[in-house]
């Protein structure tokens, strides 16, 4: 995933930002030992691409990158990095925030959390 970088940058932007969500050791004072992700892959490839249209649309946005990991990931593992370049630094900030938080709302990613006493899949939880 470090790739992303490299595919953000524009010699005609002057920001480009990153986010990279990682794994935590802890949720909701229990101890995470690690996350799982599942998809729908299509309809996830077609959600993440209309976002990424809405925040180039938006925020002007030359380049965008988005890799999500999809089965297991370890403690301080990373689970999706967004890259995005920009003329003006303030709107790659935006634009990023913007991706992260729509993704988070949108695409069809499902999280099953593995803690020292047990497992469960977020929001299933009773």
């Amino acid at each position: 995933m470090p790739s992303c970088y490299q595919a953000a940058v524009d010699p005609t932007c002057g920001g480009i930002a990153l986010f990279v969500g990682t794994v935590r050791n802890h949720n909701k004072g229990e101890d995470v030992v690690a996350l799982e992700f599942s998809s729908y892959e299509p309809m996830a490839v077609a959600e993440l691409t209309r976002i990424a249209e809405e925040a180039r649309e938006r925020f002007g946005l030359r380049n965008i990158v988005v890799e999500h990991a999809l089965g297991r990931v370890e403690v301080e593992g990373i689970a999706v990095i967004i890259a995005v370049s920009s003329v003006h630094r303030a709107a790659a900030f935006e634009g990023c925030q913007y991706i992260i938080d729509e993704l988070k709302k949108r695409v069809p990613i499902w999280k099953k959390e593995f803690l020292t006493n047990g497992e469960y899949w977020v929001n299933a939880r009773p």
